[in-house]
């Protein structure tokens, strides 16, 4: 390990480790009040997917089954609970799940809990350039094999993890509850030793007045994670100046050149210069909509109406570039505008197009700005980052939440194993293996994205021709798609 002084010591002395430079940082802070805390075994905070699936993870566990455990959210988990929708509605928040990542929601016995009717799985992607229409790649999984992927909503994964949850020991709940601050635990006065020494435990002092002391704190709270600013880890990155624009779409049949069996559900995706459009299919022919752009561009979409919008989301997959940045500039009127100019485009036969936007669904439409940030380490002392909280992708590989959950199974592994040596599963040498089995995989999967990213970025003559290349030559070599398909199916990655 690199030794080095830390930024608050005099440089005369070199021998403080960057872990231990954390350490250091955090006894500046304030110390927690002698005020009684309720002591847990882990604190998790965050009540979505990654952090409901470590919850479940443990529980299920005859290791760490009798752990005590809590969940601070600041939303209502009485709703997520009892989430619902027609059948005819789908949430524009949905997520593309690996095998890997549904082996483990198996394993833990959330995925049984799953609302199947509305998982939909798909065998085949299509890719292409958007200013190269030779730019293609296609990756096809036999039907008789595990899915490239599966889509589904998150309220539906995170209603199955509640219901799994619900089954097994029980935890503490403190849902519509936010978390006021974090500080260390009072200094101890008990010089016999005859207490628990909660000096080094991390309070939590909640919205409600409650103090949480955890042996474990479990930052499962997104991008601007307060358990990580607690622990003083960097998260290094950029922003990207776009937006990701997402909404429930309803498709007509695919086009007649598309040879795909219409039983059998596809994945597209198109790179045009501001960002890549994919529709990711969804039961009874509704798609999610997941479309990157300029941040203008995405306000503009937002202000379409329905019909409009439509028009430009098939615009998106069928003219070139320049004509779609032309209907951007016009108030109104995109649909006549698509229409006739559609009509004069010439769409090579060997593409397979999504079907046609008839509809969109109802306050469906939203955006978020992208982001890469990544973490300098996901442990500290008491403290372990997962999810949104160590590590931020861009969407366009479908990468997010499957990163989460390898996060959680890994983590689970490491609480599982210091428990059956009977260890501190908060001292962050017994923490260690956690990131040593993802640390490096997260940080290679957001590189190549990345480098995707700014690879398509480029309009370029050569940047346009090393991308045909590179795709040509891919979809050529059958191993290398091979490698793809796995990463993208959840496996390992190299480069």
């Amino acid at each position: 390990m690199k030794l080095r002084a830390p930024s608050f010591l005099p440089a005369s002395r070199p021998y403080i480790c960057s872990s231990c430079a954390r350490s250091l940082k955090a006894r500046p802070r304030k110390y927690a009040t002698a005020a009684a805390a309720d002591i847990f075994d882990v604190v998790c905070v965050g009540g979505g997917p990654a952090g409901l699936s470590l919850l479940t993870a443990l529980r299920s566990s005859s290791l760490t089954s009798r752990l005590k455990i809590a969940l601070v959210e600041s939303q209502d988990l009485t709703a997520a609970r009892t989430w619902s929708l027609p059948p005819t509605n789908y949430s524009n928040r949905a997520s593309s799940l690996t095998p890997s990542s549904i082996l483990f929601l198996s394993k833990i016995g959330a995925w049984q809990h799953i609302d199947s009717s509305r998982i939909q799985p798909y065998h085949h992607m299509r890719v292409w350039d958007g200013l190269s229409s030779s730019s293609t790649i296609s990756f096809d999984q036999n039907p008789h094999e595990p899915p490239i992927a599966y889509m589904t909503e998150n309220a539906n994964l995170t209603r199955a993890l509640l219901r799994r949850l619900s089954a097994l020991n029980p935890i503490s709940f403190f849902d519509q509850t936010s978390v006021a601050s974090i500080d260390l635990g009072p200094f101890s006065t008990d010089t016999a030793n005859t207490a628990l020494n909660l000096s080094s435990y991390p309070h939590l002092t909640l919205s409600s007045g409650r103090t949480l002391a955890a042996r474990l704190l479990v930052g499962a709270d997104g991008l601007n994670s307060p358990a990580r600013t607690f622990a003083g880890i960097s998260s290094r990155g950029w922003d990207y100046d776009r937006h990701g624009v997402v909404a429930t779409v309803k498709l007509s049949t695919r086009e007649h050149y598309d040879s795909t069996p219409s039983t059998i559900a596809t994945a597209y995706q198109r790179f045009l210069p501001s960002g890549p459009i994919a529709l990711l299919a969804l039961p009874d022919g509704f798609a999610t909509l997941v479309w990157t752009t300029t941040p203008a561009q995405a306000t503009r979409l937002k202000a379409l109406t329905g019909t409009d919008l439509a028009a430009m989301i098939n615009a998106a997959f069928r003219l070139e570039p320049v004509d779609i940045n032309f209907m951007f500039t016009i108030s109104s009127g995109q649909a006549s505008e698509f229409s006739w100019r559609e009509s004069v485009t010439r769409i090579p036969t060997t593409f397979t197009l999504p079907g046609r936007v008839q509809d969109i669904q109802s306050h469906s439409v939203a955006s978020f700005p992208l982001r890469f940030r990544h973490a300098d380490t996901y442990i500290s002392s008491r403290i372990a980052l997962v999810g949104d909280a160590g590590h931020t992708i861009h969407p366009l590989a479908g990468q997010g939440l499957n990163m989460g959950i390898g996060d959680v199974s890994a983590l689970a592994a490491t609480i599982e194993d210091t428990v059956a040596h009977g260890g501190d599963i908060g001292v962050e040498t017994n923490l260690e293996g956690y990131p040593s089995k993802v640390y490096a995989r997260n940080a290679r999967m957001l590189g190549v994205v990345d480098k995707l990213h700014w690879l398509y970025s480029m309009e370029g003559w050569l940047g346009v021709q090393l991308r045909g290349w590179g795709l040509k030559g891919v979809d050529r070599l059958g191993g290398l798609k091979e490698v793809l398909m796995r990463a993208a199916s959840g496996g390992e990655i190299f480069v």
